[in-house]
């Protein structure tokens, strides 16, 4: 079976710089597991995923604008430090999960001064070219569920909320 849209994909999959500094792998985490053509990959690469079968292999070099995007410095942000006063051994370059009123996005903490934090909700590729490297594992036709639901059930198992 090849890629389409409503097929569910499993990827073998590494995410770099392009100092070819690894930023996410499936050595990690596992194989990528989405729903092809719901916007759970960057959109460059799902379109060359395409027509692609099991065991296939792809290597892209992305642009920002077809990865991440551009950076915004507009998403940079100071916070007064006493809001991370729970935060233990508070760091330049530390990953935080920060409550907006959209949800919960991750931050990066940019600059700690004796009053203010700075925080930057970028990507931390935002701005950067990227490469991708992905080996496809596997292709199914995706269930009526998990296309109405816009994600895969893992193993055939309801996901265990409505939509």
């Amino acid at each position: 079976m090849k890629i389409e849209n409503n097929c569910v994909v499993e990827l073998d999959y590494k995410l770099m710089d392009t100092k070819n500094q690894t930023w996410e792998s499936s050595d990690e985490g596992g194989p990528w597991v989405y729903l092809h053509g719901h916007g759970e990959l960057m959109p460059a690469l799902e379109k060359e995923l395409i027509g692609k079968g099991i065991g296939q292999k792809l290597k892209l070099e992305l642009k920002p604008e077809e990865a991440y995007g551009p950076y915004e410095q507009d998403l940079c942000t100071q916070v007064p430090l006493e809001a991370f006063a729970e935060v233990n051994n508070l760091t330049e370059g530390m990953r935080l999960a920060a409550e907006g009123q959209d949800g919960v996005h991750a931050v990066t903490v940019k600059s700690i001064t004796d009053e203010t934090v700075t925080i930057d909700a970028n990507h931390p590729l935002a701005g950067q070219a990227v490469k991708v490297e992905v080996k496809v594992l596997s292709v199914r036709e995706a269930s009526e569920e998990e296309i109405s639901h816009g994600h895969v059930h893992q193993h055939g198992a309801s996901c265990g909320h409505s939509h």
